[in-house]
């Protein structure tokens, strides 16, 4: 894949698709998912078997036709993986047309695998180098990716900063230590980590007498991804100020592409390549599409890919979309995710997301950030526990933060946790080089 030639002051790497009036843009949208519902039928047993049970035809007139169509989930990949052959009844392509496969983390299941053909992972890199441009990053940058290459289908993004022009540094997920000297010998004007590492790598420098603003000063542009934080603006900003660099949020999903979706210097939502993925919310509970703006869960669609279309796949995340035209003059459709759908819990009526209380423990200065959800039932109630640190060198008493917390969490979520315990700093144990666990739900344990 060789270098484009983009001037370096060009506002858009691709001007004509990122500000595509949305008529055209949909028009181009509908031309590829009729060819990508045609393709799936003939070629994926799974989606023939599925869509003659259901009565659909892959032969659509508009894209609000692709409603008739049944939902693929998790448990679907799974299902069908293996059955068959290695990909499975949802790959669309002999295993010898297939290049690259990553694999989901396997945290709620079994890993799954995501396939991609030559075209596929072009596509991607096309996208990742898109995505970059907007983030700011430029042919003379140097990019280095502190997160995990193993399987991880993030890990080629960075192929995709070198298709753009910029130096590609390839650490991925190493101890601090050894970041912190990669970063200090090669001075890299981007990196990339998950929220809470970029956060904990802060202050870790900080522990070894670096001072993360002056020692890394050639560090400008922080991307993150992998967990929520990104999009939370407490989180976001906890971040840029330890290092004086600019954060923006990158969101992928291993069953479709790395990053799909990304800030611009609006940082208002994330958009997402829409010439390749289409995507809509519905109702968590009866799947019904609902208008833009209103929160649910978020559904995609695959507009190109050929090892693995995936058709109306039901994420999980619960988000909203916002398809007006962005102050940055893109078009493209901004998604703004809250949280997962497995993840969220009801308290007397109130829905609580864990992107709540992470908002309070970030913009709290007497806290170190990090912090742990466990959700219960108690008496057949739901009741919830937020355990956080006080920050390093902190001799404030435990009572008075817990007291604070719980008073900031009862405002800004409308439910007081049912207790707050508060630790010294690295105490807690969620610290992690790649996503941090900081969720634990025992409800219903003993049904």
């Amino acid at each position: 894949m060789a270098k484009k030639n983009v001037p370096y002051d060009q506002e858009y790497y691709d001007k004509e698709i990122e500000t595509m009036p949305r008529e055209q843009l949909e028009e181009l949208q509908l031309g590829y998912l009729k060819d990508e519902l045609k393709f799936a039928y003939e070629n994926c047993p799974y989606y023939k078997r599925a869509w003659d049970e259901a009565g659909v035809s892959p032969e659509i007139d508009s894209l609000a036709d692709l409603q008739k169509f049944p939902f693929i989930n998790k448990q679907t990949e799974r299902d069908t993986q293996g059955v068959g052959s290695f990909f499975g009844e949802l790959c669309g392509v002999p295993e010898d047309e297939v290049v690259y496969m990553a694999t989901s983390s396997g945290s709620t299941g079994v890993p799954t695998m995501s396939p991609f053909t030559q075209g596929d992972f072009e596509d991607f890199m096309k996208a990742e180098s898109r995505l970059f441009w907007q983030a700011g990053m430029r042919p003379n940058d140097r990019y280095l990716h502190g997160m995990n290459f193993a399987l991880y289908v993030g890990g080629p993004c960075v192929i995709g900063a070198q298709e753009l022009g910029a130096l590609g540094i390839w650490v991925g997920a190493v101890p601090s230590d050894r970041l912190l000297w990669a970063m200090k010998q090669y001075q890299p004007t981007f990196f990339w980590s998950s929220p809470s590492y970029a956060w904990q790598l802060g202050q870790k420098a900080l522990e070894k007498g670096y001072d993360p603003k002056t020692d890394f000063a050639s560090l400008k542009h922080i991307i993150i991804s992998g967990e929520p934080g990104g999009s939370i603006e407490s989180t976001r900003k906890a971040i840029e100020e330890i290092w004086d660099a600019s954060v923006y949020d990158f969101f992928g999903l291993s069953d479709i592409y790395g990053a799909c979706a990304a800030m611009c210097d609006a940082k208002d939502g994330l958009h997402i390549i829409e010439d390749q993925i289409l995507v809509e919310v519905v109702d968590p509970v009866t799947g019904e599409v609902l208008p833009d703006g209103e929160r649910g869960e978020i559904v995609y669609t695959t507009l190109k890919k050929r090892a693995r279309p995936m058709i109306r796949f039901r994420s999980g995340d619960i988000g909203r979309v916002n398809r007006e035209t962005c102050e940055c003059g893109r078009t493209m459709t901004r998604i703004y995710i809250q949280g997962r759908k497995d993840e969220m819990f009801i308290v007397s009526a109130v829905n609580v997301f864990p992107s709540d209380i992470e908002y309070i423990v970030r913009n709290d200065k007497g806290l170190s950030g990090e912090y742990l959800i466990r959700v219960y039932d108690e008496n057949y109630t739901t009741r919830y526990e937020v355990s956080v640190e006080r920050v390093f060198g902190s001799d404030e008493p435990y009572d008075e933060i817990a007291k604070r917390v719980e008073n900031e969490l009862k405002t800004h979520t409308g439910v007081r946790p049912a207790k707050v315990l508060v630790f010294d700093t690295d105490k807690l144990g969620t610290s992690s080089e790649h996503k941090a666990k900081r969720f634990i739900d025992e409800r219903n344990q003993n049904a």
